[in-house]
């Protein structure tokens, strides 16, 4: 077998795409007004929100790095996939499903344990699902 070489622009896009589908979730003009109602609490005013360097870089850093850790796996499996007879882009965007059921399952026990309900919990993985949609994809056209 040999060693796998990393596609670059692939990991790069599919990291992108993951954030930005959140980025763009998670709006102010899409789901973070329901969401964080939904979670209990109160929409706040851009000007009274922690807009300091220190949250800011904690919140897009470790988005960035979540993202990325995505991307990367995604990227394993697509690659491994494409040595396969029949792959499409849909095989990529595919495994991006899975892999977002997964998270989603794993992910519904800690929101009703966490007392936040359905709501919470579809909001956040809705995003999760179509951003992994739309990176297996991504990734998919350019291995």
């Amino acid at each position: 077998m040999n060693s796998m070489s990393i596609n670059w622009l692939a990991l790069a896009l599919g990291t992108v795409a993951i954030f930005f589908v959140n980025a763009i979730w998670f709006g102010p003009k899409t789901f973070y007004p329901v969401w964080w109602k939904a979670m209990g609490k109160e929409v706040t005013k851009p000007e009274d929100q922690d807009t300091s360097p220190k949250t800011m870089l904690r919140l897009f850093g470790g988005s960035f790095a979540a993202a990325l850790a995505q991307a990367i796996v995604l990227l394993v499996l697509v690659s491994f996939a494409s040595t396969q007879p029949g792959f499409a882009i849909s095989v990529g965007a595919a495994i991006g499903l899975a892999l977002g059921v997964v998270a989603a399952g794993a992910s519904l026990a800690h929101r009703l344990f966490g007392q936040q309900g359905f709501k919470v919990w579809i909001i956040e993985v809705g995003a999760d699902v179509l951003a992994l949609v739309i990176a297996g994809a991504i990734i998919a056209a350019l291995v």
